[in-house]
This record gives structure tokens, C-alpha cells and sequence, in this order.
């Protein structure tokens, strides 16, 4: 239900003609939600995901319509920072964190700067979410979802790993 409602909004948004991700069409491209970011999985970083993953299914709640504007212009919907996703955040982020040189990390990811979100739309044309009827164009968001999998997404070569909990 939740990535159908995300999907549905993605869509309304390419109809409008704005920035969606409805208009990125690789074949992994799906509602998700960002916690860290490194250059390499490394053995002692999975080591250390799979144990974060064992916190799912991890249920969370959207706050909604958020806004960024640097470096790009993001539309989004936001999610509550409760104390499970922080928990999560901090452990995923510990984890990319042990074993990447830190100049490789984006330190919008760091705990206390990240903010967790859903990605509807970005462009880098500044400013292209900034009319007011923006939001009116958007489904509701579900008000609860479960986040159930943690994954990886390489961005060179375009494979995506699932990454399950230690057995």
C-alpha cells in the first residue's frame, strides 16, 4: 500500500509536468529510504549491516509534504525520527561510518543532520517545488508504514544487493 501510494504520487507529479521519479525508468528504481551512503561494502560493513537489518520490518510514520533546496530541489514526504528509526539510522550509519574513509560520507547523513524522507521529486533547477499548489497535486501519504529490507544500491554498476540479517 505505501510504495502504491508513493508510485501514485510520482505519477501525479509527471502528469503536472514536474521533477517525479516516475520519470527514472531503471528497473530499481523504487520508493525507499536513504540512511548512509559509502564508497565500498566491505567485509567488516556488512558484518555490521546485517546486524541493523535484524531491527526490521521497522514500523514509521510520515509527517508530510517537505521541501529541500540544496543541492538540489527536493519535494518529499518526511518521516517522524522517532527513537526505532534513530536507532536504526545511527547503527546504519556506524556501520558505512567504521570502515570508509570519512571525506567518501555525506555528511547530510550523519546523525543530527539527516532528516529521513521519501523522495516524491528532484531536479537541480532551483526552486521547482516552491509554488504553493504543489502539495494540493499529492495523494495523502499513508500515515504508517513498515519499512521490512535493507539494500544497496551501487551506483556504478547498477546492482542492487538485498542485505538480510545475520542468521
Amino acid at each position: 500500500m505505501a510504495e502504491s501510494a508513493v508510485r501514485e504520487a510520482w505519477r501525479r507529479l509527471a502528469d503536472a509536468g514536474l521533477p517525479s521519479q516516475a520519470l527514472h525508468r531503471s528497473p530499481t528504481n523504487s520508493p525507499h529510504l536513504t540512511l548512509a551512503a559509502c564508497p565500498e561494502l566491505t567485509a567488516p560493513i556488512r558484518w555490521e549491516l546485517a546486524e541493523a537489518a535484524a531491527a526490521l520490518p521497522l514500523p514509521v510514520r510520515f509527517t508530510g509534504v517537505v521541501r529541500f533546496e540544496k543541492p538540489t530541489s527536493v519535494l518529499a514526504w518526511a518521516l517522524d525520527l522517532d527513537s526505532a528509526l534513530a536507532g536504526l539510522h545511527r547503527r546504519v550509519w556506524e556501520a558505512v561510518a567504521s570502515d570508509s574513509p570519512p571525506a567518501t560520507l555525506n555528511p547530510l547523513h550523519a546523525p543530527g543532520r539527516w532528516s529521513p524522507h521519501i523522495t516524491l521529486g528532484r531536479t537541480r533547477r532551483a526552486g521547482a517545488f516552491t509554488d504553493r499548489r504543489v502539495p494540493e497535486l499529492l495523494p495523502a501519504p499513508p500515515l504508517s508504514v513498515r519499512l521490512t529490507t535493507l539494500r544497496s544500491y551501487d551506483t556504478e554498476t547498477g546492482a542492487l544487493e538485498v542485505l538480510a540479517p545475520r542468521p
